[in-house]
């Protein structure tokens, strides 16, 4: 008789804890944490590919390249802290402002500085290239000026002076290279246009903010379109409609500390905000709904996200770089590859009438593998007669086979298994009257797992039953050795407060169950007394 390989249970799949937007951004995976001397200021990526990024921290910007986040460049000619340093639009120089008032341009291959903008008085903590001019730079610093310089002939052609306090974040509108959006520790968001050299809109947290009230502005965004702006003060994020005047439109507070990085994906669809709260949070910009959170180890300082939506790179107040990275889903095959060579068409082979995909063998072309070796060919008129392939047993199937129930049950008690081949192997093993005898006969180290299993599992109700099984089992067979292993009997106490606890849960939950059936007796009763109150 031949042997039945065991039957895998099929049991209903729990309702998933993710979403299809959580589990796109958890594909965010293998972080690498680099180490900094000082807090990690700044983070930017280049427009172009490959999309090196500027990583600003003490005294240097570092440029990372993004498939080995390794560090390929190093600029280090600053006489006080770095800030701020950004790649521009074509990727060939890097600005950066520190902590004495100067701003220097440099080319990021030879790292030697190509020019020095010096008229700021105080830190400067904003350095931008304009996204449409590249001879333009946007600066903000804490001496309360923003200004736009000419990188060629290196001076200011506009300054603005509205603000009363330290301005720490500003951007140029990449639909209009004239708008200048910036946020200050004055409580306000305001907008320039470098045309009238004036501010344009004032937009605050409040009409008239007290002194004692008033929330410093720590980050401002704007939309790709230039219509709606964003701006973080303390916990709060604000949405200010450009169109209309500089009206807020929605006020959401979803961290528990002040909001210090903003960042949109590459389509500008979500938005990503990073807190003191060691959190950074996704929304969906058209609801302004939290879709994702990640937790980070330290205060999330800067945040960025790059074009081509692969990474995520967070410096934190500890001095930790973390980039995360996603690996985009294998590529569609070639058209060549998956559609039929139209010579094989005209020529009749067999497997063009079937609709389907022709082999390797017959495409009457010549193929290599992932190896480099060339495949055998053939004319297109030929196609492949598949062999039938004698069915492999697995390792416990093999091991059943022989009647080597305890080896068999080692097999499936290892991380990687899932709990529905393993708990399918012993409802096997219940059925060939050979549970007892997998269980017996082992000493600490083959019964941790065991034990190991029954406490991860005992309260799930798809495999309750068979763990309780096991239990008795186990309780029967080895109570006479108790005391023998510190380890066993800790698992064996482990077990007992599982099972006391999952009790003490049903047990709660029947009260419950009997409080609602209460009230919604007396609620379908009142329902019949009255029924003209209920229409």
């Amino acid at each position: 008789m031949d042997y039945h390989p065991v039957v895998l249970k099929q049991h209903p799949r729990p309702a998933s804890k993710h979403n299809p937007e959580s589990r796109y951004w958890r594909r965010f995976k293998h972080p690498v944490f680099v180490k900094e001397y000082a807090p990690v200021t700044s983070v930017h990526f280049s427009p172009t590919k490959p999309h090196r990024y500027a990583v600003t921290a003490a005294t240097r910007v570092q440029i990372y390249a993004p498939r080995t986040q390794r560090i390929t460049k190093t600029i280090s000619r600053f006489k006080d802290v770095a800030r701020c340093g950004s790649i521009r639009d074509d990727g060939k120089l890097v600005v950066a402002g520190d902590d004495t008032g100067l701003i220097q341009v440099f080319d990021i291959n030879s790292r030697a500085i190509l020019r020095t903008l010096d008229s700021h008085k105080q830190p400067v903590h904003v350095t931008r290239f304009s996204p449409s001019d590249q001879t333009r730079i946007l600066s903000c610093s804490d001496d309360t000026t923003v200004k736009i310089w000419d990188v060629p002939s290196q001076s200011a052609i506009t300054t603005f002076t509205s603000h009363t306090d330290y301005v720490r974040s500003g951007l140029v509108a990449q639909s209009n290279p004239n708008l200048i959006l910036t946020g200050s520790y004055d409580s306000t968001v305001r907008l320039f246009d470098s045309r009238s050299g004036e501010c344009e809109m004032v937009m605050a947290g409040s009409r008239r903010p007290a002194p004692s009230s008033a929330v410093p502005v720590e980050q401002v965004l704007l939309f790709p379109s230039g219509s709606v702006a964003l701006s973080s003060a303390g916990p709060i994020l604000r949405v200010w409609d450009l169109v209309a005047g500089g009206r807020c439109i929605r006020a959401v507070s979803n961290h528990q500390k002040t909001v210090t990085a903003l960042a949109f994906d590459g389509s500008a669809s979500r938005l990503l905000t990073g807190g003191l709260d060691q959190m950074v949070k996704v929304y969906d910009v058209s609801s302004y709904k939290v879709v994702h959170t990640m937790r980070y180890p330290a205060s999330v300082l800067c945040l960025a996200v790059s074009p081509d939506d692969t990474h995520i790179a967070a410096g934190m107040s500890d001095g930790t770089l973390s980039i995360r990275r996603r690996d985009p889903k294998a590529s569609q095959t070639n058209a060549m590859d998956s559609a039929i060579p139209s010579e094989a068409l005209h020529s009749g082979a067999y497997q063009s009438f079937l609709g389907g995909h022709l082999p390797a063998l017959g495409e009457g072309r010549p193929r290599r593998d992932t190896k480099g070796k060339s495949k055998p060919i053939a004319d297109v008129d030929e196609f492949r007669v598949e062999s039938r392939r004698k069915r492999r047993l697995r390792d416990y199937d093999r091991l059943l086979k022989s009647f080597r129930y305890g080896a068999a049950l080692d097999s499936v008690l290892r991380k990687q298994v899932p709990p529905t081949t393993t708990f399918s192997l012993v409802q096997e093993l219940i059925h060939r009257d050979g549970l007892r005898t997998a269980l017996a006969g082992r000493d600490d180290v083959l019964l941790e797992p065991v034990l190991r299993l029954l406490i991860k599992h005992v309260a799930d109700p798809r495999f309750g039953e068979m763990t309780c099984a096991i239990g008795k089992i186990l309780i029967d067979m080895y109570s006479p050795v108790l005391g023998q292993s510190p380890l066993i009997d800790a698992l064996f106490q482990r077990l007992q407060k599982k099972v006391e606890a999952e009790l003490r849960f049903q047990k709660e939950l029947a009260r419950i169950q009997g409080a609602l059936d209460m009230v919604f007796s007396s609620a379908a009763l009142g329902a019949a007394t009255h029924p003209s109150s209920t229409t």
